[in-house]
């Protein structure tokens, strides 16, 4: 049984300004914001919305059969956030029908891979984090820039946690073997990979209006059935293209939507399925390893990385970027690191190719590809200049590093200590308050016995009345027994005095 996966790169350009070489530390915003408005909406009404509103319609109409995947740069949400939040509300929509993946790629749509992994590795794991917030789910499988891909780049794609990646299906990479099967990367086996059928994805997105291709006018049937004819022993048909595609590529006018809408009906004909690409990497077992020590993207012919760094502008600007990568990260300042997402953008080095190309290029506010490096540098020079203000110089990125570690570590310590004054302050207002509720105890109970004892007194007085009056009813016998003897002795008394006379 074959299966088709569908998959859909959203990602907002970010349009720097016109920036002048006296610009270069006196204005730190790069930013042409009326630009990133007004293209952002312009994408959004004529492709993003119809193309995600019918989609939809598909999953629904099919109740499910349908299904499709979806990357989307940290920058292009952003984007999305500020000037068309309807589209992320529409994501979301098409998320709770369970027949939607979104997968991962670097936050800033840049080209990291090719220079950094620990760079790379952030710039992935900061997109997820954006992902699951909207999503609810982390991705599970990588998509980088573009579908730049090698075996390196894989074996860190596996090291990260990633069941699969997406990549190219380049005739120099497969050479006799089929794009049809899931394969896996040569320096971790465990990694699984989806490679895009070129020919069938660039018939929609390249050639679908185009009235002087053999293969038009293209219908629903007909593109199933070319399908269908593949051989018995293909599994999957991976058809990876932009959104953008539906709408700006290919305009509405050309019917494009209706073709996208009569798809899962004659698919189910055919007995083809739809799947994500999680749940192609769950169901079907790797045919065996594929070798990418170079690496490959889905740009241009040459299907490398040369639209971005095949000339000398690029690699400077490109090196000057990377340069300070470890100070960025040192820094870790918010307004640097946005900054930072933005100059990273592979899109920046697009517009300084001197490549010819069958895919129309819009270099926007730039003449040529020497007037964007231009920019660009102005630019850079004013970002470099802000990150070394910050730390001198001077102090190379390790010494700086563990400079920064102790004051980190130091800072720590400090607040731990904090912590531990304020639980000892606690414990201290607790013991001062039960000692406090004690003596208002004990003073209460003095209280009581006072009043007890003022209570009993005239008891206590009868008492020793009657003790009074017991002592002189008990001394009245003794004083007549006193009286008795005093007569008797004053009788012996005068006898004596006669005797004497």
């Amino acid at each position: 049984m074959k299966t088709i996966c569908f998959y859909f790169e959203i990602h907002q350009i970010i349009h720097l300004k016109r920036y002048r070489f006296f610009d270069i530390g006196t204005d730190h915003y790069y930013y042409d914001d009326y630009e990133n408005e007004r293209s952002t909406n312009d994408i959004v009404e004529r492709s993003y919305m119809p193309a995600l509103d019918t989609l939809e319609q598909m999953i629904k109409e099919s109740d499910g059969y349908f299904k499709v995947a979806f990357s989307i740069s940290g920058v292009g949400l952003e984007q999305l956030e500020l000037h068309a939040p309807q589209v992320i509300e529409k994501l979301q929509q098409l998320n709770k029908t369970g027949c939607v993946e979104f997968l991962a790629e670097p936050y800033s749509h840049g080209l990291s891979s090719l220079i950094d992994t620990e760079c790379f590795a952030a710039d992935v794991r900061k997109q997820c984090d954006k992902i699951k917030e909207y999503f609810g789910k982390a991705p599970t499988v990588l998509r980088n820039s573009s579908l730049i891909y090698s075996d390196d780049i894989g074996l860190q794609a596996s090291q990260m946690g990633f069941k699969g990646m997406l990549t190219e299906g380049a005739k120099h990479v497969l050479g006799w073997k089929s794009p049809h099967y899931v394969y896996s990367c040569a320096l971790a086996p465990e990694l699984k990979l989806l490679l895009r059928d070129i020919k069938l994805s660039d018939d929609i997105c390249l050639r679908f209006s185009n009235a002087d291709w053999e293969g038009y006018p293209l219908f629903a049937d007909q593109y199933i059935n070319s399908i269908a004819a593949l051989s018995n022993e293909s599994h999957v048909v991976n058809i990876f293209m932009e959104l953008s595609a539906i709408g700006i590529a290919q305009p509405l006018s050309s019917h494009i939507l209706d073709f996208l809408h009569a798809l899962p009906q004659f698919a189910k004909l055919k007995g083809i399925t739809f799947s994500t690409p999680s749940e192609i990497c769950r169901d079907f077992k790797s045919v065996g390893t594929l070798d990418v020590p170079d690496t490959l993207s889905w740009v241009d012919e040459e299907r490398d990385v040369s639209s971005w760094l095949g000339n000398p502008m690029q690699r400077e600007a490109f090196e000057k970027l990377y340069g300070v990568a470890e100070r960025v990260r040192i820094a870790n300042d918010p307004k640097i690191n946005q900054d930072w997402d933005y100059l990273q953008a592979s899109n920046n080095f697009r517009f300084m190719t001197t490549k010819p190309s069958n895919v129309g290029l819009d270099r926007g506010i730039y003449n040529g590809p020497f007037d964007a490096f231009t920019n660009y540098m102005n630019i850079l020079g004013d970002f470099i200049t802000r990150i070394n203000d910050r730390y001198s110089t001077d102090i190379d990125n390790e010494q700086l590093n563990s400079l920064l570690t102790t004051i980190k570590n130091e800072g720590e310590e400090i607040a731990m200590k904090d912590k531990e004054i304020a639980r000892l302050q606690a414990k201290i207002e607790k013991i001062e308050a039960t000692v406090e509720e004690l003596r208002r105890q004990l003073e209460g109970g003095r209280g009581q016995a006072k009043t007890t004892v003022t209570e009993r007194k005239p008891a206590s007085a009868l008492s020793k009345s009657a003790t009074a009056r017991k002592s002189g009813e008990a001394s009245k016998p003794a004083a007549k027994k006193m009286s008795r003897t005093g007569k008797t002795a004053a009788k012996s008394a005068d006898k004596a005095v006669d005797e004497k006379k």
